[in-house]
């Protein structure tokens, strides 16, 4: 049977080429949506579970609560994993790869239960909400924007660093001054991410061919926005935030 691809219609390609974007794209925003849930329920069930929270502290003679050994190595390993990922990614398969972003959004749960113990319940809402439409309207910047964000993405992941950094040093000085300031400087710098991840992975599905590469970058782009936005609910939580 031959098929006459003179008279196919390019309209058909084209619609199809639309399809798939927008089916990469779901997919992109369903993995994140799936680690916000699994982050949710990890964090809430150590903050609420004392047998699980207890596991996390160590309760002084004189009263004073502090993070016990398992407290602090569940505190970097969400940043080990990430720097193992960022070794190894190549060498995944996208089923071990959705495994350890289920893993991932699991452990980065379990290290934020402390913000149910140290902030009010009502607040953590209200900056949550608060988050969802900031991170919203810059998704939407970087998906509908033509101006190219290259620039202000290097820019921005120096910032990024630098941050890290600061943030490494000030968990073991605990300067609330400083904690206030990086705070500051993560809501600009998630903010603007949020628009260049969102504009990079408009850029990535557009060249999608449905292999198992490009299942991989829209797990890869799920986590990067997932970042995106816990780092900036964080840091808007750190200012904001009323504490107990």
């Amino acid at each position: 049977m031959e098929t006459n691809f003179r008279k196919t219609n390019l309209d058909n390609i084209e619609s199809a080429t639309i399809v798939n974007q927008k089916n990469l794209l779901a997919s992109v925003f369903i993995w994140m949506f799936i680690g916000m849930v699994l982050t949710t329920i990890a964090s809430l069930s150590f903050a609420f579970i004392p047998s699980l929270f207890d596991l996390m502290i160590n309760v002084e003679p004189d009263g004073y609560v502090k993070k016990s050994m398992l407290g602090h190595i569940i505190t970097f390993a969400p940043l080990l994993m990430l720097i193992g990922l960022g070794a190894g990614y190549r060498k995944l398969s996208f089923s071990m790869l959705a495994a350890f972003f289920i893993g991932f959004s699991i452990l980065f749960g379990v290290s934020l239960s402390y913000i149910f113990i140290i902030y009010q319940i009502g607040s953590i809402v209200n900056v949550f909400l608060s988050t969802c439409a900031l991170f919203g309207v810059m998704a939407g910047v970087g998906y509908f924007t033509n101006t190219d964000l290259t620039k202000l993405g290097s820019i921005l992941s120096i910032g990024l660093v630098g941050i890290f950094i600061a943030s490494i040093i000030n968990y073991f000085v605990g300067s609330s001054q400083m904690g206030y300031i990086i705070s500051i400087l993560a809501v600009v710098i998630f903010t603007g991410l949020t628009a260049y991840d969102m504009q990079k992975i408009k850029a990535m599905i557009q060249e999608n061919d449905g292999s198992e590469s490009f299942k991989k970058i829209a797990l890869m782009g799920a986590l990067n926005l997932y970042l995106d936005f816990i780092n900036l609910f964080m840091a808007l939580l750190n200012i904001f935030g009323k504490r107990n």
